[in-house]
């Protein structure tokens, strides 16, 4: 019997938990967390086998997992270092920034130990064991981060299988490079403006009340974890410093050009940000596949081919229309993960359907 050992029960750790769980119930889960309501949250919800508040079980664990923000988890290597841990462990973490875990993981490696960075590019506003679910990861990109060349991933995504997640190599560089533009700022402007509308409206109380859709929508992920975020923002902090500076400077040229009421230049500020904001719904190309068909503009068509393929247990990775007009057919684009269920899908619609060749 296999035994994963889990340090760290927040969101993303719970969630973890729960996918195996689900996916691998002989598997035992050893779960570690200061707060002992969390544990026993834990045992009660069927979220780990065991709990405990220190590393106690670690040394017997097939999978170690460390779920809790980078500056704990660079501890808990250290600390691991100085365990007799189980030959042919796989260690792994789900930091999110990764150059200042993988320089520490060089105490794991050094002793023949196999250490993958992890990093799953998903979460939630809401924090704690309690908001984590079993599908939280789901078609969300998981980046992995070998630590030798030697080190086989296949055996943690086997163990991750569960989550239904996206993977990606990348190398430290190229994570907290993505990750600082794409999530760690966005997360400080996101605070920045809570607090700035906050401060604006001290005085006039109704106007954080009525606060809605785009306020909402732009400022949700500021009710993120603190603790977490504070020692997001320490361990990347030359890159964030970097864009921030960037961004700052972006913000001066716009003040600069509605000063000048330069129209012209202010409509293409919002037309590149409209062109861009549009090509995030384009998946990363290379691990998926994809099949485009003519669908008439009828209601019901898409409900009926995602149907068609549920009949089959087929799985849609992604799944967006390219053009539509009234009275004229569209561009369905769906896109699966492996070659195999793309070409068993085109067999299946291609009766219903003109599969259109790009």
């Amino acid at each position: 019997m296999e035994t994963v050992f889990i340090k760290g029960l927040g969101l993303i750790g719970s969630s973890l938990a729960r996918a195996i769980k689900q996916d691998h119930p002989q598997i035992q889960i050893i779960a570690s967390d200061v707060n002992e309501e969390t544990l026993q949250y834990a045992k009660e919800n069927n979220i780990a086998d065991q709990v405990v508040t220190d590393m106690t079980g670690v040394e017997q664990a097939d999978y170690i997992i460390l779920a809790s923000p980078v500056s704990q988890i660079i501890k808990d290597i250290a600390a691991l270092a100085n365990l007799k841990l189980k030959s042919g462990v796989i260690i792994t973490d789900v930091g999110s920034t990764k150059q200042t875990i993988m320089q520490a993981a060089k105490v794991l490696t050094q002793q023949n130990l196999t250490f993958i960075g992890g990093h799953p590019m998903a979460g939630s506003h809401k924090s704690g064991v309690r908001a984590g679910r079993a599908d939280l990861i789901e078609n969300a990109y998981y980046f992995l981060l070998p630590a030798s060349e030697s080190a086989d991933t296949s055996k943690l995504t086997w163990l991750l299988a569960g989550t239904n997640a996206k993977w990606l190599e990348l190398t430290p560089s190229q994570h907290d490079k993505i990750v600082a533009q794409i999530s760690h700022v966005p997360h400080i402007i996101a605070a920045e403006l809570v607090n700035q509308t906050q401060q604006a409206f001290k005085d006039e109380p109704v106007g954080m009340r009525v606060a809605a859709g785009g306020f909402k929508s732009v400022t949700r992920i500021a009710a993120s974890d603190p603790t977490m975020w504070s020692a997001i923002l320490l361990n990347n902090k030359e890159l964030i410093l970097k864009q921030l500076t960037s961004y700052i400077t972006g913000l001066e040229n716009i003040g600069a050009l509605i000063e000048k009421e330069d129209r012209s230049a202010l409509f293409d500020f919002f037309k590149r940000a409209k062109v861009s904001r549009e090509s995030l719904n384009t998946p990363v190309r290379a691990p998926f596949y994809d099949l485009f068909l003519n669908i008439p503009d009828k209601s019901g068509e898409i409900a009926k081919v995602t149907g068609m393929l549920a009949k089959h247990q087929l799985s849609i990775i992604n799944i967006q229309i390219l053009e539509v007009r009234e009275d004229i057919n569209g561009i369905l684009q769906l896109v699966f993960n492996t070659e195999e269920a793309r070409d068993q899908a085109a067999r299946i619609l291609e009766k219903d359907y003109e599969i259109v060749t790009r």
